[in-house]
């Protein structure tokens, strides 16, 4: 067993809790929901980036390359100045949804390098320019621009032509589970000497202001003989601390408080407020810092000068110990123990990366990991409190009430969770985190078995079975794919470790069904097996914004919401089927879920008594069925709408219908006595590849025929995987006239034209992890059933006939292309950007976007997207290259 895997163990048995310090610090907590308190929603506006040096959080605390622990008590992050930006630089930049000519945006370049589970090592690179950040151009020139030009970005304006900016890594080491070595390296990438102020700051979360009984935490100044500068903490939850401090740094403190004066034009409550750090090394204001040496944050100041081409490192260590160490000491120490866990880190990674692997793949591989790993944050909401307002302060609007999130009042959020992006999605969303918990179930299953689970805690899953999708808007409704990852979770865990963790399996599977029967009593309003469920998480693919009303009292039949709900009755008959083995009840409960398959696979052949099918036999494809004024219209858009039906696929084991009699009986009554439902499913009677039985939504003819568009490179095929819309709608939009208005729907390859959910992601063809990897896993399962005896042409038209595993190797493996260096040692992800594609410090740092080009797999949308496009990794293992 490596050191890491048994520091995970000892977290597990609660021996040492390894995993309470961690880079859990949000990268964004201004212009979220939780922080705001406005009449009318606008977050962005209520509390912008320009108050966020000056006003304290109420929720959550933000920072670069950041630690803290598991309940945000005490925040460490770095802080830097150039000599000519007009502020310190605390915090990532990026310019707000109004902003963005495509929504809210990051404008800053920043690397998750490494990070083992525990976080007994981790390493971030942030690229600080040497000039005067271009803060005012960039929202003027990106704010310019319509939604058809590309978005203007940092590396747009020049500030790193000559490469005069600093390489600024942090890395993190644990001695023990509560003492962290710091290592900070500023290079100067530049042909001149330059000046840097680093500010390594800690400080607590303000806990304090906003109820009368909350005790104050404390920072002070401590002379311990050493010649190290310390830091002292005193804090209620986490006792006595200190923060060592090499290369004689002088010692700022202030207090984490709303500076008044600054934000509202009123009377500071405090003599020293949250920027008075900034106001004395930017704007030399001596008075601004606490003369006494003691407060609520604290920084210590050095003062750089270093050479072209040369560096600087320091080192510091916070420690619940008192150390006994000199400063010459002191860095060959913190040293020695970052060589151990560095060393330790690649043992780890040595067992889950195949030695096979090209050495770029491998570097492509680990930093999906450990990006994944860094994407954990302190999430922080209490819907309640936050509606009702902090007994300190005057309440909040009264429309409030009836507003955002006003029926989760249940809902208490204080955990660490996998972040979709922590600065431009710094709160959870159930279907990313699904995905997310894949890519750490490779590394660490004990956490996302936790994180899944979360979800279902009576905290957070509605009274009613609903999952919260997002802060922005927890009613809205995610893909129901919870029960395919915790299946996949348990699988995973199980062939790894040798042991099945049933007991995690059932008690996910019970909160499921309140889950399940939430769907089926909410999203079915006409009780005839076939959903609705909204946009789905698959924003502007429609023709209208499907979680909005329809017109006219109108509604959508959709063939994804449907589709999901069959991939959701075949996961849940799966996870029955494995906790049968043990306890033949679930035979029972899985011929329930057998039961609804049967009739949700017939509802989307064969709606009620109108024969409204979601399946076009004349087009070979899968459509949504719009619902007006008693009339019924197929939107005949070529989307992935049309794919999500392979979803739902499963095959059955001869064995498993041998052992499970009572199950097999009732399928047999079944298919003799309802032939009128059975007869639209897939080979439930003709056993297939090695006796399996297979249960799917699409029979073999209609497989092949949507496998003939999808695997045409003039329809969905790209070099790097599956677009969401058809490439046939480059030339043939889809137009729906309604009521003197039009709808149309595009091929759009890149950034979205639509405002749509604030235009920020793009499902009009570009390629998305989520529903490639899921494409991958259906296809498989078919090949389990048919084997070799289905093959179909890859690419359509080409003649070359695979079979269906084949296939989902050649679609893996164009999806890991967009990292990987191709012949011309190019990567697909960095575009034309030739500093990110030959520059030899950008070029092996990836960037994880959102999602990509659909015509040459380009990074788009969120650049921090780790945890869903971090499936990368398991595509990397379990395909290669």
């Amino acid at each position: 067993m490596t050191a890491e895997k048994q520091r995970l163990q000892e977290d597990k048995d609660k021996k040492a809790v390894w995993k309470r310090w961690g880079p859990y610090l949000s990268e964004r907590a201004w212009g979220t929901v939780r922080e705001d308190y406005s009449a009318d929603g606008a977050a962005w506006d209520y509390f912008p980036f320009d108050q966020a040096r000056s006003k304290a959080y109420r929720w959550n605390e933000d920072g670069i390359a950041g630690f803290c622990d598991r309940r945000q008590r005490i925040c460490f992050a770095m802080a830097f100045w150039n000599g000519k930006d007009p502020f310190l630089k605390e915090r990532l930049f990026g310019l707000n949804n109004p902003e963005g000519n495509h929504g809210e945006d990051v404008k800053e370049y920043y690397y998750y390098l490494d990070s083992t589970p525990t976080h007994s090592y981790v390493k971030q690179l942030y690229k600080y320019p040497q000039a005067e950040f271009p803060y005012q151009r960039l929202r003027d020139e990106n704010r310019s621009r319509g939604k058809d030009k590309s978005e203007f970005e940092l590396i747009d304006t020049g500030v790193f032509d000559e490469d005069r900016y600093f390489d600024i890594t942090v890395e993190y080491a644990k001695f023990d589970a509560e003492d962290i070595c710091i290592r900070v390296t500023a290079e100067n990438r530049g042909p001149e000497e330059a000046a840097l102020h680093l500010l390594p700051t800690i400080w607590f979360r303000n806990t304090w202001s906003w109820a009368n009984d909350c005790p104050r935490p404390l920072l002070k100044a401590e002379e311990d003989g050493s010649g190290l500068s310390v830091i002292h903490l005193e804090e209620e939850l986490r006792g006595v601390r200190r923060l060592y401090c090499a290369g004689g740094a002088s010692l700022l403190f202030t207090e984490n408080e709303t500076n008044y004066e600054r934000v509202y034009q009123g009377e500071n409550k405090s003599a020293f407020v949250k920027d008075g750090i900034n106001d004395l090394v930017v704007g030399g204001n001596k008075d601004a810092v606490c003369p006494e040496l003691h407060g609520t944050k604290a920084a210590a100041h050095y003062h750089l000068t270093i050479p072209a081409h040369g560096k600087e490192v320091i080192y510091l260590r916070f420690t619940d110990k008192k150390l006994s160490t000199t400063a010459k000491a002191f860095p060959k120490n913190c040293e020695k123990v970052f060589t151990k866990r560095k060393q330790e880190a690649d043992e780890f990674y040595a067992e889950i990366i195949p030695a096979g692997l090209s050495d770029d793949a491998k570097n492509v591989m680990r930093q999906a990991l450990g990006g994944t790993l860094c994407s954990k944050q302190f999430y922080h909401y209490i819907v309640k409190t936050w509606l009702d307002g902090d007994p300190v302060f005057s309440p909040p609007p009264a429309i409030r009430k009836k507003g955002r999130n006003a029926r989760w009042t249940h809902l208490y959020n204080e955990d660490v969770i996998s972040m979709p992006d922590k600065w431009e999605y710094p709160w959870y969303a159930a279907w990313d985190l699904a995905f997310h918990c894949i890519t750490l179930a490779m590394v660490d299953a004990e956490f996302a078995k936790e994180q899944l689970i979360l979800m279902l805690r009576e905290w957070y899953m509605h009274p009613n079975g609903q999952i919260p999708a997002y802060e922005w808007k927890f009613d809205d409704v995610n893909p129901p794919v919870h029960a395919w990852a915790a299946l996949r979770v348990y699988q995973m865990d199980g062939k790894r470790s040798g042991i099945y963790d049933r007991s995690f399996l059932e008690k996910i599977f019970h909160k499921l069904l309140l889950n399940f029967t939430w769907w089926v009593n909410r999203k079915d309003p006409e009780d005839n097996n076939v959903f609705e469920g909204g946009f789905l998480g698959m924003d502007n693919i429609g023709v209208f914004d499907r979680s909005a009303p329809m017109p006219n009292g109108g509604h959508l039949e959709q063939s994804d919401g449907t589709s999901f709900m069959a991939m959701y009755c075949l996961n849940l008959l799966a996870i029955a089927f494995e906790l049968a083995k043990e306890d033949k009840a679930y035979e029972d409960v899985a011929s329930k879920f057998f039961e609804h398959f049967v009739q949700i696979a017939d509802a989307m052949n064969n709606i009620g008594q109108d024969n409204i099918e979601l399946w076009s036999e004349q087009d070979g494809f899968y459509y949504d069925v719009l619902h007006i004024n008693g009339q019924h219209t197929q939107l005949k858009v070529c989307s992935m709408v049309g794919l999500i039906p392979l979803f739902a696929v499963e095959t059955l084991e001869e064995e498993w219908l041998t052992a499970m009699p009572d199950f097999k009986k009732r399928m047999d009554w079944f298919l003799k006595n309802r032939p009128d439902l059975t007869d639209q499913c897939a080979n439930l009677e003709i056993p297939g590849n090695s006796g399996r039985i297979l249960l799917a939504v699409v029979n073999r003819d209609r497989l092949r025929r949507v496998l003939q568009k999808m695997l045409s490179e003039t329809q969905f095929l790209s070099d790097h995987g599956i677009r969401a819309l058809s490439r046939h709608h480059l030339e043939e939009p889809f137009v729906f006239h309604y009521d003197g208005g039009v709808n149309e729907v595009a091929y759009e390859p890149a950034e979205s034209r639509s405002g749509l959910f604030g235009g920020n992601s793009n499902w009009r063809g570009p390629v998305w992890f989520p529903p490639n990897y899921l494409l991958i896993e259906s296809l498989q399962k078919f090949h389990y059933y048919y084997g070799d005896d289905l093959k179909v042409e890859f690419p359509t038209g080409s003649g070359k006939m695979l079979d269906l595993w084949e296939v989902s190797q050649e679609l893996s493996r164009r999806l890991s292309s967009i990292f990987l260096k191709d012949q011309d040692n190019r990567r697909a992800v960095f575009g034309n950007d030739e500093k990110f594609q030959a520059d030899e410090h950008f070029r092996d740092h990836i960037l994880f976007y959102e999602y990509f080009h659909g015509d040459n797999g380009r990074g788009l949308g969120a650049s921090h997207q780790t945890g869903w496009t971090g499936l990368v990794a398991k595509l990397l293992q379990q395909s290669g290259e």
